[in-house]
């Protein structure tokens, strides 16, 4: 049972993402403090399902940043100008 895939990240939107991450990220701490204060948990696979969503969606974030930054460097060169 996949939370997310990986197309599927793609697709979204940056605004989306971070959304999505933030209600990863906040379900993930109700589940960790819940198994912490010693309730058990319905579903413990979900804990690591939400891990790798939110780390996928991490690492498209920062694919995305890094191919914009080398694009960017790109037109410098090309332009003949300084780069940064």
């Amino acid at each position: 049972m996949a939370l997310l895939k990986t197309k599927d990240a793609r697709v979204m939107k940056a605004d989306e993402r971070l959304k999505r991450l933030g209600e990863f990220r906040l379900e993930l701490a109700k589940l960790k403090g819940s198994s912490a204060v010693g309730a058990s948990i319905k579903q413990p696979g979900k804990v690591k399902e939400l891990r790798k969503a939110i780390a996928r969606m991490l690492t498209i974030g920062n694919e995305e940043k890094s191919s914009s930054s080398k694009v960017t460097k790109e037109k410098m060169k090309n332009k003949g100008g300084k780069e940064a």
